[in-house]
């Protein structure tokens, strides 16, 4: 077991002080979630949760809010800035936040490091301890930010998704056979709150096991995309509870087209069940994601303590 392995499947004693940390009041302001990578996908789920428990709320990457604002929001100037990063020192995260301030808008960071930059030029933090062994890939880190975030829209997350999430994990784990590895086209699917899910799947599929990765719409996957579809794809559909249905008439298209599928929540030739509803369920969900990019990368033979071209924190000079 490497390094990535051991964070991945010991982080969950580490969500206990996320889950017990007092929050800010987020007010009444419109809410804007920024990030970058890992960060920008948790921003799309964040978000997700404010719109979905009655709060405007868009993601943006921390570049793109720094430079300009107005291409997302057409009236930024009452709206209220939630920040992630892991290190809190991601060049545009930081950026964002330092633009934010500067045309007046109040901000909250959340990070793992205490003392870091975002946690100085934010206006409130919301800090959580990672598992100290993490490296590169952020796994622990990015699940504990997460749950801070669905906390900061309203999520109901107590102690027991910890262990939903474990088994959840080791459900998907026990499953994954070397024909599933042996594909080599791998796409994500998830709609509504669980298209950001699915895009930090497919990212930690990619920076794991230098695998190209594909994320859609389950829907619009039909709309082109699903030409490329043999016996050599890989789907790893997420399930939504509302669209349950049409989604499995989708899986019977995709296996019909030569697709192995993974149903998350829903049917599939690999299924792993999620009982949750609630805004919670992305984190019941995300661990397992996590582990299959590990099982690709150890797959194909590939150390995922240092992917290729990657660093911990990723600054601008």
């Amino acid at each position: 077991m490497n390094v990535t392995e051991r964070v991945i499947v010991e982080q969950f004693p580490f969500w206990n002080a996320a889950l017990t940390q007092p929050l800010p009041g987020i007010g009444s302001a419109n809410v804007v979630v920024v990030g970058c990578g890992t960060s920008y996908y948790l921003a799309q789920i964040v978000a997700s949760a404010f719109n979905l428990n009655g709060k405007r709320a868009i993601a943006v990457p921390g570049g793109e809010w720094a430079r300009r604002p107005e291409a997302y929001l057409a009236h930024y100037q009452d709206a209220l800035v939630i920040a992630l990063s892991r290190s809190g020192e991601s060049t545009e995260t930081v950026e964002a936040v330092q633009a934010s301030r500067v045309r007046g808008l109040k901000s909250i960071g959340i990070t793992c490091e205490a003392e870091s930059s975002l946690a100085k030029c934010s206006d409130q933090v919301v800090f959580a301890p990672t598992h100290p062994a993490e490296g590169i890939v952020m796994s622990s880190s990015a699940s504990l930010m997460l749950l801070l975030g669905l906390r900061l829209a309203g999520a109901t997350v107590d102690a027991s998704v910890a262990a939903l999430a474990e088994h959840a994990m080791k459900a998907l784990d026990r499953q994954v056979s070397t024909s599933v590895l042996s594909r080599s086209h791998f796409v994500y699917l998830g709609g509504g709150a669980y298209y950001g899910l699915a895009s930090e799947g497919a990212l930690k599929l990619q920076e794991m096991s230098l695998t190209y990765t594909q994320v859609f719409h389950p829907m619009e996957y039909r709309h082109g995309p699903i030409s490329l579809v043999d016996d050599k794809t890989c789907v790893v559909l997420i399930y939504s509870p509302q669209t349950r249905d049409e989604e499995a008439k989708l899986y019977a298209e995709l296996k019909e087209k030569g697709a192995f599928v993974i149903g998350i929540g829903g049917p599939g030739d690999l299924y792993v069940d999620v009982a949750q509803h609630e805004l919670d369920r992305s984190l019941t969900i995300l661990p397992a994601l996590q582990l299959f990019g590990e099982r690709l990368a150890q797959h194909k033979g590939l150390d995922s303590t240092a992917p290729r071209h990657l660093t911990k924190v990723v600054r601008l000079s």
